[in-house]
């Protein structure tokens, strides 16, 4: 009886062996085609805390219905150039299958405020290069913490510097509706323009580029009094969901980049993510990024 129990015992711990290593490679292929997500970033009804804010936690607060998870995408604009932007809350991106869904270019955050690194820059920076996707960097502006001079030397120090090397874009400038307090961070219209000007003046010091700035007809227009300071200096990513066509702050003449959606899918990448487009043709993509154009 004790052999039989034995022999019993060893054979199910050989089949229990063959079922794990079945769904351990399931898993992995799993990982390989979605890649593998964070945790859920905060709902829209609580503030995102210091450090854990996105490209768009912000522009949910004004545009709701557009930013909840499973609403349509209007319209799936998927024509011309293509590109996504993530963050840790992504988690694991596999950037080969991202590329071969026909994703051309994507920003990835960077730093936010005065000390904050977000956690999966380096790999997915690094990956995004890799795979042959054009990358550049974002950072989330915390007006309220510092002055613009300070954010942007953190910034370039940490991972927005830029190279002519036709896969890296000029980095971005994320500021938008505050996702943990006051819309315009307490300061005055006068205040912000400054702001946002010592942040475009020192990121051109240190890397000779125009920043790209992110923000939406709403915010802009509020909190910087329909500032066109930036009209001919700083291209414009403009955030409107859900409609065929965005609206552009006053102060610029045109968009550059559009985030269409909060809520896109795209292979190598679990759940939900931005959806971009960019104006203009790849060659024109490449131009920006080896500031040819």
């Amino acid at each position: 009886m004790r052999v039989s129990r034995v022999g019993f015992a060893r054979r199910g711990r050989s089949k229990t062996a063959t079922v794990i290593g079945t769904l351990v490679s399931a898993g992995a292929l799993l990982m390989t085609t979605t890649g593998t997500a964070a945790a859920a970033p905060p709902p829209p009804d609580r503030p995102v805390k210091p450090g854990q804010a996105w490209m768009g936690s912000g522009t949910r607060i004004e545009q709701p219905a557009a930013s909840e998870a499973g609403s349509p995408i209007t319209p799936m604009d998927t024509s011309g150039v293509q590109g996504i932007d993530v963050s840790h809350w992504q988690g694991a991106i596999n950037w080969s299958s991202v590329k071969s869904a026909g994703i051309d270019f994507a920003y990835i955050k960077a730093t936010e405020g005065t000390s904050f690194k977000d956690s999966r820059f380096g790999a997915n920076y690094t990956n995004a290069y890799h795979a042959d996707v054009i990358r550049g960097a974002y950072h989330f502006a915390r007006p309220n913490y510092s002055n613009g001079a300070t954010q942007a030397n953190f910034f370039a120090s940490n991972g927005g510097a830029w190279s002519r090397d036709n896969k890296t874009l000029p980095g971005v400038l994320d500021i938008e509706h505050n996702p943990s307090g006051s819309m315009c961070y307490g300061l005055s219209t006068t205040q912000m323009r400054t702001w946002i000007n010592d942040f475009y003046n020192t990121y051109k010091a240190r890397t000779t580029r125009d920043v790209v700035i992110y923000t939406t007809a709403s915010w802009w227009n509020t909190c910087t009094g329909y500032w066109t300071g930036m009209y001919s200096k700083a291209p414009l990513w403009v955030a409107h969901w859900g409609v065929s066509s965005p609206t552009v702050p006053s102060g610029f003449p045109t968009w550059t980049f559009w985030q269409y959606t909060a809520t896109g899918r795209v292979s190598g990448v679990s759940g939900d993510v931005d959806r971009n487009k960019f104006n203009g043709t790849m060659t024109r993509l490449l131009a920006l990024a080896n500031n040819t154009a």
